[in-house]
């Protein structure tokens, strides 16, 4: 273990790696005065880069939260019980540009000094946004590009990597 990086980071990040690889989790970004949007994600990894403990997670263009991840220096990742699975669902299906898609879940909507978390997550990791990249499309093997087939036809989601500086 890293010495600089305190243990419940990586607790955090061993959690969000077990959640989102099956139970999903969410990414939220964008504040309660200028605007938020959060949705499911259920792609994910965390580890140490550049000496820091990250979250990586991504999003496609064409989601809503996209801009709200472009347009942030921060983001939040919420983790929840099976309890809010079918929240989760709802989540991952509306869009936020035009549905109030918060409205429709058991969710409560809570500000953070760096962004927004839910009242019911079990834990939320607070990142502050280091490297945004969108993925090349020519750099990925034929294989996953086919596996994936028309979700990547022609173009694919862009990664962004937070530093974890808080986990709530």
């Amino acid at each position: 273990m890293p010495a600089n990086i305190p243990q419940r980071f990586l607790d955090a990040q061993a959690e969000f790696v077990q959640r989102v690889s099956g139970d999903w989790a969410l990414v939220t970004a964008g504040t309660e005065d200028a605007g938020w949007n959060t949705m499911t994600i259920g792609w994910g990894t965390a580890g140490v880069l550049w000496s820091r403990p990250t979250v990586t997670v991504f999003v496609h263009p064409w989601r809503y939260t996209h801009q709200f991840l472009l347009d942030n220096d921060y983001f939040t990742v919420q983790l929840f019980d099976n309890a809010h699975k079918r929240d989760l669902g709802i989540l991952g299906a509306k869009s936020g540009r035009d549905t109030n898609k918060v409205a429709l879940t058991s969710l409560t909507p809570k500000a953070l000094e760096h962004g927004m978390t839910f009242e019911e997550a079990t834990t939320t990791l607070v990142c502050k946004k280091i490297y945004t990249h969108a993925i090349q499309l020519d750099q990925m093997p034929a294989d996953i590009r086919a596996q994936l087939g028309d979700f990547y036809a022609s173009d694919a989601h862009t990664v962004f990597v937070g530093q974890l500086v808080d986990v709530i």
